[in-house]
């Protein structure tokens, strides 16, 4: 109890929920582009970020006269349902420009979007200048659309200070956990996973895994003590970042940035198979961004086999568009492997696709068509 002559203390904290995401578009035939009138923009593949669905509109020859020498990039909030703006941070770079830390940072200006309206880069790259940079190669370029919405900005009661003299640090089990995977002490159990062994403590796993507790305390107990348990069907370093993930509760940093996709699909199926529902759905929330023309069908087939609907549903629309649905079945051999192994999706996207793909021969003649990473779709700004 405080005295009578102590002051009373409050505090509070002011909170900006934020949702990012990024958006990786591939211009593959400049040069045909290069037809289309000022003003005239090709649509990009839609992509969800912060909940909104959005497009990012390409004008090869400038959004208007003050910019038809140059290249345009505009962001579209692409929902009708939305009825008050949407406040976003914006940035838009060549792909090869962009390195491992976010691009945007608090410095970047704040739009607010409606439904169908634009903000974006009028003067991106001067056509002249993009033509002899080392970013347009075999008539092609890319671009990376980083997007950060703000949800909401809220005040909240934070916990009283009531003693200013000592402050209490946060939590460190988490790193203590992982130093203890580290050192290996106290190590009862050692796993071999393709060749390499990992050496780890029974209650942690079993205390996390209920796959864990059976095969090392349950009827399905494999080796004594000290034993070796031999892991079938897994390659070492997927092994590794389970084992990681079970210690301290998320993924290690990987520099592998080309192979996490693949990464993030075999460790997927490793949790799933440890019954680690959370590494599940981290990883299917990892694989809705690596959803391209060409691991779609890969991607697709996993989610199927695993029970990941969210990442069955973000594959399934992504393939939705004819474009992309035909490019991936000509760039992916993959397809067959979903045909035989899930016959029923299989069967759903043939379905899916067979109308709008008719539709699109029976209007090919007389348009103008480039070859983008997205939808060929010419639309006026402002639409």
């Amino acid at each position: 109890m405080s005295s009578a002559g102590d002051p009373s203390m409050s505090a509070s904290t002011i909170v900006a929920d934020t949702a990012s995401g990024c958006h990786i578009l591939k211009i593959d035939g400049y040069s045909h582009t290069k037809g289309t009138p000022t003003g005239e923009a090709i649509k990009s593949g839609k992509f969800t970020v912060g909940g909104y669905r959005w497009f990012i509109n390409y004008y090869p020859n400038g959004i208007n006269s003050d910019a038809a020498d140059h290249v345009s990039f505009y962001l579209v909030l692409d929902d009708e349902q939305v009825t008050k703006p949407v406040k976003v941070q914006l940035r838009v770079n060549f792909a090869s420009r962009v390195t491992r830390k976010r691009p945007i940072t608090r410095a970047d200006p704040v739009w607010s979007f409606t439904p169908g309206n634009n903000w974006g880069y009028s003067k991106f790259v001067k056509r002249e200048d993009l033509e002899r940079s080392e970013h347009l190669t075999n008539d092609a370029f890319t671009v990376r659309c980083d997007v950060v919405v703000i949800n909401e900005i809220r005040t909240e009661d934070a916990p009283t200070v009531r003693n200013p003299f000592v402050t209490v640090p946060q939590s460190n089990l988490i790193q203590h956990l992982g130093d203890l995977l580290g050192s290996e002490k106290g190590a009862d159990v050692v796993f071999e996973v393709g060749g390499d062994t990992f050496s780890a403590h029974r209650c942690v796993l079993a205390a996390r895994s209920p796959v864990f507790s059976a095969e090392l305390f349950g009827a399905m107990k494999e080796g004594g003590s000290g034993g070796i348990v031999r892991v079938a069907d897994m390659e070492a370093r997927v092994f590794k970042a389970l084992l990681s993930f079970v210690y301290t509760d998320s993924l290690p940093e990987t520099e592998e940035e080309d192979n996490q996709g693949a990464m993030f699909q075999h460790l997927l199926v490793a949790a799933d198979r440890y019954d680690l529902g959370r590494l599940k759905l981290i990883c299917e929330e990892k694989l809705c961004a690596h959803i391209d023309v060409f691991t779609a069908a890969t991607i697709l087939a996993i989610a199927e086999q695993h029970h990941c609907h969210g990442l069955k549903k973000a594959c399934i629309e992504f393939l939705s568009t004819p474009a992309h649905m035909v490019a991936a079945m000509l760039t992916s051999g993959d397809f067959c492997h979903l045909r035989r192994s899930c016959p029923v999706v299989w069967m759903e996207l043939i379905r899916m696709s067979v109308a709008p793909v008719k539709t699109s021969l029976a209007s090919r003649n007389g348009t103008k068509r480039a070859r983008v990473d997205a939808p060929g779709e010419l639309v006026m700004h402002g639409s």
